[in-house]
């Protein structure tokens, strides 16, 4: 499961890293959740567009965005499979910028501390997703969500959690976003980036709530005396 992460980069250095211009809106994150907005890359014709996004898929046949919370992440080995996403892989597919991602574990005192997973050299990267568009009945308004795609965990993360979100590599990031690319050779990029090429940091406890932003929570907390 990916239920937090990071996306701290400026604007121009995601505008930079994956050839597209990032829009007004955007902001730097320490702590994305899921009902935020994120940024999204998708494909537009032969150019690509980043645009921001309800983290959390709202399907075309929802009756409203509560779903979203329950559809934050899809599952890679089942994503060809499931209703709500299957009709996506083949056109819908998008990168999530970030620069890493929080799981949980329990530390020495019994309470749950988060620990925050990056690339080794703390270079941007993107998750795999997929995105969609949704339209209100009663409004009209239309609202596009993503979902991140997870994949068994590597050999750093399986002692935290037995799931991380898919981090693909840069030579893959093309071919995830070609919609001319058969869904089953975009699936098999579906795999767990390499623990070698990783770092595990403990970070504050602060970002279990939603409420708290900023770098200081990459800091892990003092022990009370």
């Amino acid at each position: 499961m990916c239920g937090r992460f990071t996306s701290a980069a400026e604007s121009s250095q995601v505008a930079e890293r994956f050839g597209a211009a990032v829009p007004d809106g955007y902001r730097r994150r320490w702590n994305a959740a899921p009902a935020q907005q994120v940024l999204a890359i998708v494909r537009d014709g032969e150019e690509r567009r980043a645009e921001l996004m309800r983290w959390g898929l709202v399907p075309h046949w929802a009756k409203d965005l509560s779903v979203s919370y329950k559809l934050i992440n899809a599952r890679a080995e089942t994503i060809l499979e499931k209703p709500a996403y299957r009709a996506l892989v083949g056109s819908h597919r998008c990168l999530v910028p970030a620069d890493g991602f929080y799981e949980w574990r329990v530390g020495p005192d019994g309470k749950k501390e988060p620990v925050h997973f990056a690339l080794r050299e703390l270079e941007l990267f993107a998750f795999a997703g997929l995105w969609t568009r949704w339209a209100d009945r009663a409004t009209g308004e239309l609202v596009d969500s993503c979902t991140i795609v997870t994949t068994a965990a590597n050999g750093l993360v399986a002692p935290v959690h037995d799931r991380m979100p898919v981090i693909l590599p840069p030579g893959g990031e093309a071919l995830w976003l070609d919609p001319e690319a058969p869904p089953e050779l975009a699936v098999s990029l579906l795999v767990p980036y390499p623990a070698e090429l990783m770092r595990a940091v403990p970070a504050s406890r602060r970002v279990g709530s939603v409420a708290n932003e900023g770098p200081e929570l990459l800091v892990a907390d003092t022990p009370a005396e």
